[in-house]
């Protein structure tokens, strides 16, 4: 399943102790082989919770934390980007869902690398329900066989 051209690289794993290297690059190669992207180069980087809410005031705007951002830099079919994600925040989530924080962090990886791959979602209330999220949790109940 992997992508000949697909460049995954994992950053500051150490924040994010419930998933391994390995964790992380299968689901971005798997998320790029389901929109058909066999080439382009991605980031994922871990960090602290300072570090998600500087980012999300200087680069969207908006005060406070976030659990996930992503960077579309590249053109459609060669992804170029970058993905942040807190554990911090995700490990939050993970316990108002319900799951383990393992399965929360995989869900960012997909969501990120989708932004990525260019698809977006509304903001609010609808999120959850736009086709993205659905896209995304259908690739997380594939890579967990459910």
């Amino acid at each position: 399943m992997s992508a000949p051209d697909l460049a995954v690289f994992v950053n500051q794993l150490e924040i994010a102790r419930e998933v391994s290297s390995d964790d992380v690059v299968g689901v971005v190669t798997a998320t790029t082989h389901v929109e058909g992207v066999e080439r382009g180069e991605i980031s994922v980087t871990f960090v602290e919770l300072k570090t998600i809410i500087a980012l999300n005031k200087t680069h969207l705007d908006r005060s406070g934390p976030t659990d996930v951002i992503a960077f579309e830099l590249g053109a459609p079919g060669a992804p170029l980007g970058d993905i942040y994600i807190c554990p911090e925040i995700a490990r939050e989530s993970a316990a108002e869902y319900g799951v383990e924080p393992r399965l929360e962090l995989l869900r960012l990886v997909i969501h990120g690398t989708l932004h990525v791959l260019g698809h977006r979602h509304p903001e609010g209330s609808d999120r959850e329900e736009s086709e993205m999220f659905r896209k995304q949790d259908a690739i997380l109940d594939s890579l967990l066989g459910s």
